[in-house]
């Protein structure tokens, strides 16, 4: 049984300026994000797109703005709506809040959904050519952030077996041993889900493949990891059992095998 090392949130204190861990990992996540992207633009069929529709690191550096403005935005708003609706209706104000904490993974892949919509209607791209370029360059980020979490000392796991040799007991969870459920997601939603996706997106794919992967991917990593995740007091678990985490996941991978399948109808994209 292992002791969660408490580290210290603000990793720099600058007189009133205090630098935090987490936000660092968001700004990790971000810099991840544009160092893929960039690769990808030499993968098919973005390398062979020529002018006027070629594809640049100006549209990367858009792509990326866009993407922080749907996280944040769409991120609280999630957080809000699928998990505290009562309260927030009642104090709408808190809803902008954000310092407050209280951020939703699937909030804020909403927000980037429609972010990027966006982008590819004013730029006169196919939406799903768009997608498949990002997905293999978010589950980076999303390791990063649940670095930060693990560094935080929150959304901690279920209690586990103390003879389990990874298992944590964790400042403001109580004595109990429990699963370091944040290093879980690291290692599925964020590195696996990396290597299977960037693998996936090296080769020629047809349109919408590689997004349908993604969702696929990571809502069942992510509904795997939520049995080993301790659900939020104020929720506990739900219908059949289920986190909310988890029924949030069951329409990403239903939508990714619909996606999938009508993928597998298209031609696969190659140079053009």
């Amino acid at each position: 049984m292992l002791m969660h090392p408490s580290i210290d949130p603000v990793a720099l204190q600058i007189g009133p300026l205090a630098i935090h861990w987490y936000g660092l990992t968001y700004l990790a996540a971000f810099g991840l994000f544009f160092l893929l992207a960039r690769q990808r633009l030499q993968h098919e069929p973005y390398a062979s797109i020529r002018t006027p529709s070629a594809w640049s690191v100006r549209d990367v550096e858009d792509l990326l703005f866009l993407g922080v403005l749907g996280v944040v935005v769409g991120g609280r708003i999630g957080y809000c709506l699928f998990y505290k609706p009562g309260y927030y209706l009642s104090h709408p104000l808190e809803i902008a809040a954000v310092w407050q904490g209280g951020m939703s993974f699937h909030g804020g892949l909403v927000g980037v959904l429609i972010s990027q919509w966006w982008f590819a209607r004013t730029r006169g791209r196919p939406w799903l050519q768009v997608m498949d370029l990002i997905a293999p360059c978010v589950p980076t980020g999303l390791a990063a952030g649940r670095l930060g979490n693990f560094i935080n000392g929150e959304l901690w796991g279920r209690v586990a077996d103390p003879t389990l040799p990874w298992a944590m007991v964790f400042p403001g969870a109580g004595p109990a041993a429990r699963h370091p459920s944040q290093i879980y997601q690291f290692l599925l939603e964020g590195l696996l889900l990396f290597v299977l996706l960037w693998l996936l997106a090296r080769k020629p794919q047809p349109m919408g493949r590689v997004s349908a992967a993604f969702l696929i991917g990571y809502g069942g990593l992510r509904f795997v990891a939520e049995y080993f995740r301790q659900p939020d007091d104020f929720l506990g678990l739900l219908s059949l059992g289920l986190s909310m985490g988890q029924w949030l996941c069951l329409p990403m991978v239903a939508a990714g095998l619909g996606l999938w399948v009508w993928s597998g109808r298209q031609r696969s994209v190659g140079p053009a």
